[in-house]
């Protein structure tokens, strides 16, 4: 079995640039379960990264701080933090102190922090809720949230700017495997739990639980919106990948063509395009208007029939994610190689060694990846440098605001509308 199909000549991928590592500090106690990187996430203004290093406790530090730490040359002029002062109440309702720089942490969260996921508001973004008369929180333009999952089903909301506890949300019966925000500045918060079930929350309205989505038969395992805030993908156990209408809060479609169970998911930039990662040694691409697929990614040659699909455990894929170009899509797989795959190519564009790797993610600006390990640490790589066709960035324009059928449906030449639907690169 191979890594890469019999077309392809490994000494010819390019390699990834590693930026740097970020180790996670031995502790006295420490072991061999407990230690895992399950997750990493960007600020949505690109000012602050953040990661579980294991052991009940997440690094929250200034982006650019990073980065002028490994002396990353242009790559650190690349993300400048946005002081963001501002009033903010801290659990007891009492104003907390303006902060305009922002500042390292170390959380405690008092068990093991599984999902990540970070949010901020838009003032303009009212509750959905109906009793909005008073609310114990009045989350400001400047507000900067992180919110943690964690193994007891309990999701902790952080203020980024303090490292104080806001919030502490309770319902999920077993571990909170994902999260996800609305990118819409609503802080409409989505949880995905082995429990089955998908929760949403509304941080406006003093995190009340608004909505619980049943449809998975077994764990779920990650869970992303598209970048409209209209659409919510779940995806876990069973093979299941699911879409969601996150205005009436039903089930779409369920999409059919992975063999084993799938774990991670996210949009492109675009909405366009939907990446899902399953265990059956492939990634993904899917049109989500349609539910067909577009792109697979395979991490093993020749690929597992179905039916023995879940038993290359040595090629299972962990995590994958979108870069804000849109063309670009990394992996991280039990084959101990992080992979970049270009929408273009069947093979991938760049390849790094990442031993027992976990989760990924891009920054905010898509030019660094992140990627997080069972010891508790995170690489970084600078992502493909490339110019975007005009032809692309206007493709980009167009499927930001019209769906496939809209698309195919406009009076314009065949091959234009593959272009657009991405049948065609």
């Amino acid at each position: 079995m191979a890594s890469f199909p019999d077309f392809v000549n490994e000494n010819e991928i390019g390699k990834a640039k590693l930026i740097g590592e970020l180790p996670a500090p031995v502790a006295a106690f420490d072991q061999k379960s407990g230690r895992e990187t399950w997750t990493v996430a960007f600020a949505p203004d690109g000012s602050y990264f953040a990661w579980s290093q294991g052991h009940r406790i997440v690094r929250l530090i200034p982006w650019s701080k990073c980065l002028k730490s490994f002396s990353a040359g242009d790559v650190s002029q690349s993300t400048r933090v946005r002081s963001r002062p501002g009033s903010r109440k801290g659990s007891d309702g009492l104003l907390l102190p303006e902060k305009s720089v922002p500042c390292e942490h170390t959380i405690n969260c008092g068990d093991v922090v599984w999902g990540l996921a970070f949010g901020s508001s838009v003032p303009e973004k009212t509750s959905r809720c109906v009793n909005v008369e008073w609310h114990r929180f009045e989350f400001g333009r400047d507000q900067l949230l992180l919110a943690t999952g964690l193994g007891s089903g309990r999701i902790k909301i952080w203020d980024v700017y303090t490292g104080q506890l806001l919030l502490n949300l309770l319902d999920h019966t077993d571990v909170v495997r994902d999260l996800s925000f609305a990118p819409d500045g609503s802080l409409l918060l989505v949880s995905a739990s082995r429990d089955r079930t998908l929760r949403v929350w509304d941080l406006k309205d003093d995190g009340n639980m608004v909505k619980v989505l049943r449809g998975h038969q077994k764990p779920v395992n990650c869970c992303a919106f598209s970048p409209d805030s209209s659409v919510l993908c779940s995806v876990g156990a069973g093979k299941a990948v699911c879409l969601w209408d996150m205005d009436k809060y039903t089930l779409i479609r369920k999409l059919d063509g992975h063999h084993n169970d799938v774990v991670s998911c996210e949009f492109s930039p675009d909405g366009a395009l939907l990446a899902t990662a399953s265990y059956d040694t492939r990634v993904i691409v899917w049109d989500p208007h349609l539910g067909t697929v577009l792109r697979e990614f395979g991490h093993l040659f020749p690929p597992p029939s179905p039916i023995f699909a879940g038993g290359a455990n040595d090629r299972w894929v962990r995590s994958v994610a979108f870069c804000q170009d849109g063309l670009h899509v990394a992996s991280v797989a039990d084959d101990r190689l992080m992979r970049i795959w270009s929408l273009e190519e069947k093979a991938p564009q760049a390849v790094a060694p990442l031993s027992s790797g976990l989760c990924c993610a891009f920054s905010t600006d898509g030019t660094v990846l992140a990627a997080g390990a069972r010891d508790g640490s995170v690489s970084l790589w600078a992502s493909p440098r490339s110019v975007s066709s005009l032809q692309h960035l206007c493709r980009m324009a167009v499927r930001r605001v019209m769906p496939t059928q809209r698309v195919r449906a406009l009076p314009i030449p065949l091959p234009m509308a593959d272009y657009l639907t991405y049948r065609v690169m």
